[in-house]
């Protein structure tokens, strides 16, 4: 055990992070899952915990393995990514797994797996976009340049996965504006990809409209529902979340106590923040949460800021951000503040690609974090070295 901690480097607090994360989803998840895994396992709760654990030791061995490939490696995979994801997407839309009205799943053969391809085409798409944004940091001032090289990818992607995932897709968006504006892309540029963004919107949800094919009645619904001042508007698990997060008060009712589970929707991924809320507590459960996922971010940003090559700092940030920024709007949908959506929340919410995904963009901050923790060891003892010459003369 010993060897092995000595051979895990990167940034420490991102590691307790994980680790205090991955504990956090064993007891929520096992506690939101007792009675769906009592009545269809016949008594036996455990099977679901166990699946998670599985998935969570898995994903943990992904970390370790992924920061200890050197960051630079990823730049290569990242325009193989990049280029698998877009008929992956392609046949999701067309021969995917439907679930929720949107066909967001992929099987594969043999193994009898599926996963949603838009977590690959999310990782691939922030790898290839921190490698373009490094090679063009002299050139931003070429709009030509900047809108086929970063912002043509970013339409792509997210518009083949908002046929399917709207939330998704706008998640994606964002961030991508965020790591743009971060890399010092020109606001002017940036007000021309919004345009692009809202125009590519209009078209795909009037076409949906005339066509029937696609998600333009649900995106409606759902606006519709959360602006509404109409009780009998509101849906049935946006009222039970609210009685979760009543019940759960300032300190919460203890660990597996939570009674909304058994009415909730999905209360072990869409609306797992509630069920925390309702067994933790708004300071612990909701504000403990908030922390976790800021600190992440915090720790982050300084690997950004303390990496000499522009591929590694936009790398870390891009990849750190669109986690942080999906788990705010798991929470923001869980309290009510943004309109019901099928986003779960990174680490915690119950998984299996996914958390191996978010897993692996986490080891490829920590490959950051790791070499940026080995460049300046060795200025540091070459710093030493000089100074003991100097004093030798």
């Amino acid at each position: 055990m010993q060897q092995l901690l000595n051979r895990t480097k990167g940034d420490r607090i991102i590691w307790g992070v994980v680790i205090v994360l991955s504990l956090i989803s064993l007891m929520v998840v096992y506690s939101s899952t007792g009675s769906l895994a009592y009545r269809l396992n016949k008594g036996h709760t455990e099977i679901y915990l166990i699946k998670q654990l599985g998935t969570l030791m898995a994903g943990i061995f992904i970390v370790y393995l992924a920061h200890k490939v050197n960051y630079t490696i990823y730049s290569r995979i990242a325009v193989l990514l990049f280029a698998i994801s877009i008929p992956l997407l392609l046949y999701t839309l067309c021969f995917g797994t439907t679930l929720n009205e949107g066909s967001r799943w992929i099987k594969l053969p043999l193994v009898n797996l599926t996963f949603q391809t838009s977590d690959l085409a999310k990782l691939g798409l922030f790898m290839f976009l921190a490698r373009q944004l490094s090679t063009i940091q002299n050139d931003l001032d070429n709009l030509k340049r900047v809108s086929l090289q970063i912002f043509l990818p970013v339409i792509v992607i997210c518009g083949l996965i908002a046929m399917a995932n709207l939330s998704t897709a706008l998640m994606i968006a964002l961030s991508c504006g965020v790591l743009f504006f971060i890399g010092r892309v020109r606001m002017y540029h940036l007000m021309i990809l919004a345009i692009s963004g809202l125009l590519m919107f209009g078209i795909l949800f009037a076409v949906s409209k005339m066509t029937g094919y696609g998600r333009a009645a649900t995106w409606e619904e759902r606006i519709k529902n959360f602006t509404s001042k109409n009780k009998e508007d509101v849906p049935f698990q946006v009222t039970q979340a609210k009685i979760a997060i009543a019940q759960g008060g300032l300190f919460g009712k203890g660990v597996g106590n939570s009674t909304q589970r058994n009415f909730l929707p999905h209360p072990y991924s869409d609306m797992i923040f509630p069920v925390i809320i309702e067994e933790y507590g708004l300071i612990i459960g909701g504000v403990g949460m908030i922390f976790l996922y800021l600190l992440f971010l915090w720790r982050s940003i300084i690997i950004f800021r303390r990496c000499p090559f522009a591929f590694g700092a936009f790398l870390a940030v891009g990849l750190s951000f669109t986690l942080v920024f999906q788990a705010f709007l798991n929470m923001g949908v869980g309290v009510n503040l943004l309109p019901v959506t099928g986003l779960t929340m990174p680490l915690v919410s119950m998984g299996g690609s996914s958390i191996w995904f978010t897993c692996l963009a986490i080891g490829i901050i920590l490959s950051v974090s790791r070499f940026v923790e080995e460049a300046e060891g060795d200025k540091v003892i070459q710093e030493v070295i000089t100074e003991s010459q100097n004093e030798n003369e």
